[in-house]
């Protein structure tokens, strides 16, 4: 993990619908044991030294899906992370959320104000969740916190460059991804991270998310390690 210096991976943990239908089990046990698997990873990459995980756990178009399915996936969110702040918080990992949580219901805003203060000092791997997140909506609220603060002279058009711009979208100052995972055979990025993935590495495995293991990552990472980024220099 050293010789490339990876501190960043971003996943799309895709997968969890079909490996339920495979089964013959109700979608949301598939969502359920995706959520058992996210934390099996969480904890595995803070053991090897990961700085920074970011997963994709809710996309602002995955409210098109079925009102039975939301609703199970939101409920489903609120008892991760009832249930994985306090073992968060004992292994020193930092939890924070990432998207527009204006939509999302009281109880699942309080659960995430929760893991955010409780776990705000610690100081092992940065756990990043998407969560009715955008890639586009990011970017278009981030322009509108610039033009509000410009207008409000808090800062010059003439200061504006990328790293500026950067602190303004949900990811702030944290470096961006070095390393994407998607699973389930998908190969695209359906509106994950658009602007901080622009250097990033990119692996696409056909194994469906619950299905994904701590070997797993190991060998994404020792992937990782063999690839030569240049970052547009020849």
């Amino acid at each position: 993990m050293e010789e490339n210096n990876l501190k960043h991976i971003a996943i799309i943990m895709d997968g969890n619908r079909r490996w339920a239908k495979q089964r013959n089990l109700p979608v949301k046990l598939g969502h359920k044991q995706g959520a058992e698997t996210l934390k099996k990873i969480v904890r595995h990459a803070n053991n090897i030294g990961v700085k920074y995980l970011t997963v994709y756990a809710f996309s602002t178009e995955n409210w098109k899906r079925s009102e039975e399915e939301v609703s199970a996936l939101m409920k489903l969110l609120e008892s991760y992370l009832a249930d994985f702040t306090e073992d968060a918080d004992s292994e020193n990992i930092i939890i924070r959320v990432l998207g527009d949580l204006t939509p999302l219901s009281p109880a699942l805003q309080s659960s995430i104000h929760s893991a955010i203060e409780r776990t705000k000092n610690n100081t092992g791997i940065v756990f990043n969740i998407g969560l009715n997140y955008g890639g586009r909506n990011e970017i278009v609220n981030a322009t509108k916190g610039i033009i509000e603060d410009v207008k409000n002279g808090k800062l010059s058009v003439e200061d504006l460059d990328e790293a500026k711009f950067s602190e303004y979208l949900y990811t702030g100052t944290i470096p961006d991804p070095d390393l994407l995972i998607r699973t389930s055979g998908e190969i695209r990025l359906s509106g994950f991270l658009p602007w901080q993935l622009v250097y990033s590495e990119f692996l696409f495995l056909d194994k469906l998310w619950p299905d994904f293991t701590e070997e797993d990552l190991d060998q994404a990472i020792e992937q990782f390690n063999k690839r030569n980024r240049k970052f547009g220099a020849k």
